[in-house]
C-alpha cells in the first residue's frame, strides 16, 4: 500500500472516531437532562461548606486568548451528606462559607439556596 491509499483510510477512521465521540457526548447530555427532569425537587436545610472555581481556556497562536471561569459550591445537609453544584458567578460572590439556609435541587441540577436571616 502506498500513501495515497493509507492517508484517506486514516482520515476516515479519525473522522469516524470524532463523530462517534460527538454523538456519545450529546446522548449522555440528553440522558442526564431527562434523568434530572424525572427527579423530585428537594429543599433541605444545608450549610455552605466550601466554594471553588475552575478556569479553563486556551490561547491559539496569533489570536486573542479565551478563558472561562466555572463556579462551584459544596453544601452539607442536616444528615451530613454533601452536594456540589455548579452555580452562577453572581451567586458565588454572594455565598459565604458557613452560611445556613435551604438548598433546593433536582437530581444533579442546582435550583437555588435561600440564606437564613441571622
Amino acid at each position: 500500500m502506498d500513501a495515497f491509499t493509507i492517508v484517506p483510510i486514516f482520515i476516515g477512521i479519525v473522522a469516524a472516531i470524532m463523530v462517534g465521540i460527538t454523538i456519545f457526548t450529546i446522548i449522555r447530555a440528553i440522558v442526564k437532562w431527562q434523568h434530572n427532569n424525572t427527579q423530585p425537587i428537594l429543599s433541605i436545610a444545608s450549610r455552605v461548606v466550601t466554594k471553588r472555581t475552575r478556569v479553563s481556556g486556551h490561547a491559539p497562536p496569533d489570536r486573542v486568548s479565551h478563558t472561562s471561569t466555572y463556579y462551584y459550591c459544596t453544601f452539607e445537609d442536616e444528615r451530613g451528606q454533601r452536594h456540589e453544584f455548579r452555580i452562577s458567578g453572581k451567586e458565588y460572590g454572594q455565598l459565604v462559607e458557613g452560611d445556613l439556609g435551604t438548598l433546593t435541587y433536582q437530581g444533579t441540577r442546582y435550583r437555588g439556596f435561600q440564606r437564613q436571616m441571622r
